[in-house]
């Protein structure tokens, strides 16, 4: 999907039955954005992405980050330093794995994108560590 949604509303949230989303998410999106999985570093289609472009929600197209965002981390996913929009976003307490991490989903649809981490570059500090699953990309004309 490629709509382009800049600030998420209620009357906006996606709601889909689990069918549906297996209707139209790819197996490995299924895994991640519905199951709260992740793929392997490295292994991600976007993580060496240098395009200038949006990197939107594979679930349902809210626009998510920016190119300008984007920065190697050496994590091996793709990370960005904040989110084009702070309501495209909802953080929540993870203490999966016997940690505790901050887990980022879309607000739109809930779908889970990854993990954000006090650890990033100037001027935010914070490193969104977000998989390539959950993303689509669109290239930007310069």
């Amino acid at each position: 999907m490629t709509d382009d949604h800049s600030k998420v509303g209620a009357s906006d949230k996606v709601d889909r039955t689990e069918a549906e989303w297996r209707a139209v998410l790819t197996p490995d999106q299924y895994r991640v954005l519905r199951g709260k999985g992740t793929e392997r570093p490295f292994s991600g289609a976007l993580t060496q992405n240098q395009q200038t472009g949006n990197y939107h929600c594979a679930g349902c197209g809210t626009l998510l980050f920016d190119s300008d965002a984007k920065f190697e981390s050496g994590c091996g996913w793709p990370s960005f330093t904040l989110p084009s929009n702070s309501t495209a976003i909802v953080e929540h307490v993870d203490d999966s794995f016997g940690m505790r991490r901050t887990e980022v989903t879309c607000a739109r649809c809930g779908g889970h994108l990854g993990h954000v981490f006090p650890d990033g570059p100037r001027p935010t500090g914070l490193r969104y560590c977000i998989n390539s699953a959950s993303l689509t990309f669109t290239h930007k004309e310069s």
